[in-house]
């Protein structure tokens, strides 16, 4: 094996530098239907595509119930009562900042119920890109064009809540 000198770039240094970010997606279901959101054109990942409702952490959050509570009022204008996590996963995805490299997300999906059911799109910024969002029936999510990283999840949601 080659030496390396103290200070040098060697095998892991000479990567890009790989940023670590944590996210929560609320699995808001009622009445044998999910609540999904479709990502807008303006998406820069996955345009047309759909979710669920949530987002990453910001500095500010400091009670995970809270983030995911935010982070649905913004999106879809919903109250929710947060449940426990059933699935984690990650993902990675470009860091867009001076540094460059990777962002790797850890994500928890969470069984959400929801206080409200009048799903609206005013709250959301700019960021979250969305331009839709449905009440679907559980047999049919399927049939919706979901964001690759999220199909084991749901997968997941549905056999447990078939």
């Amino acid at each position: 094996m080659p030496s390396v000198e103290a200070g040098a770039a060697g095998p892991l240094t000479a990567l890009s530098p790989i940023g670590l970010q944590f996210a929560q997606k609320a699995f808001i279901a009622s009445g044998g239907r999910l609540l999904l959101v479709r990502k807008s054109a303006s998406d820069p990942f996955h345009p047309g595509r759909w979710e669920v409702p949530g987002g990453r952490l910001e500095v500010g959050d400091l009670d995970l119930d809270d983030h995911i509570r935010r982070e649905v009022w913004e999106e879809v204008g919903l109250k929710i009562e947060p449940g426990p996590p059933f699935h984690l996963w990650q993902w990675f995805m470009p860091d867009r900042g001076p540094a460059g490299g990777r962002i790797r997300v850890v994500a928890a999906a969470r069984r959400c119920r929801p206080v409200s059911l009048d799903a609206t799109l005013e709250n959301q910024d700019a960021g979250d890109h969305l331009d839709g969002c449905a009440w679907v029936p559980l047999d049919e999510v399927g049939g919706y064009d979901l964001i690759p990283s999220l199909r084991p999840v749901m997968r997941a949601f549905l056999h447990q809540a078939g």
